[in-house]
């Protein structure tokens, strides 16, 4: 069985008053929401709190659900509103900084640059690429930064992106080209790559 079909299931468990089946829901993607949210709100403790707030705000709207999209999918646009929120409700931006790790850095394409061999000059250049990456990921306006963040580190499909951010799946597209030129335009000088060549 699918996981779309296993979540569907357990959703309509929860419409029939099951809440044993919301809470191995919320087991399932706990983590995953709590990363997303905490890009947006830096203070674990708040990230923390947004995530439960997420979560309510997902149990309440559930009897509407229709199935549409994935659940999952749909509760990242609550995570991503609920986070919005919080931050407007207290008078601060979205961060313009996404935290970024080695291991996050590996998922974008072409990452083979950070496998080679353990030596200090390529632990050094590995460190340099990540602090390059993070750099220009907090240059990025927010809606390419969100795009890009859903696609290389959530493992969202263009389409889940397109319904988590409300938009065209081609604007979808355009964000995250646009994200990955810009990481890629400030990546040049430390690869020497000409223009026009991604790595």
């Amino acid at each position: 069985m699918a996981e779309k079909e296993v979540d569907q299931l357990l959703v309509e468990r929860v419409q029939r008053g099951d809440k044993h089946a919301f809470d191995l829901l919320v087991s399932k993607y706990q983590r995953k929401l709590g990363r997303l949210i905490s890009r947006f709100v830096r203070d674990p403790a708040e990230a923390e709190d947004v995530t439960q707030d997420a979560f309510i705000k997902a149990y309440r709207a559930l009897p509407g659900f229709r199935g549409d999209s994935a659940f999952y999918t749909w509760l990242y646009r609550i995570g991503i509103n609920t986070a919005k929120n919080h931050l407007l409700a207290n008078k601060r931006r979205a961060p313009t900084s996404t935290p970024f790790d080695v291991d996050e850095a590996e998922s974008f394409e072409d990452a083979g640059l950070l496998h080679e061999v353990s030596t200090p000059e390529n632990e050094l250049m590995s460190k340099q690429v990540v602090d390059v990456v993070q750099t220009s990921l907090q240059q990025l306006p927010e809606d390419l930064r969100s795009a890009l963040t859903l696609r290389e580190i959530e493992g969202l499909s263009y389409e889940e992106i397109a319904s988590v951010m409300n938009c065209p799946i081609g604007t979808v597209r355009s964000r995250i080209f646009r994200a990955r030129e810009a990481v890629a335009e400030n990546l040049r000088p430390l690869l020497e790559t000409s223009k026009g060549k991604r790595w």
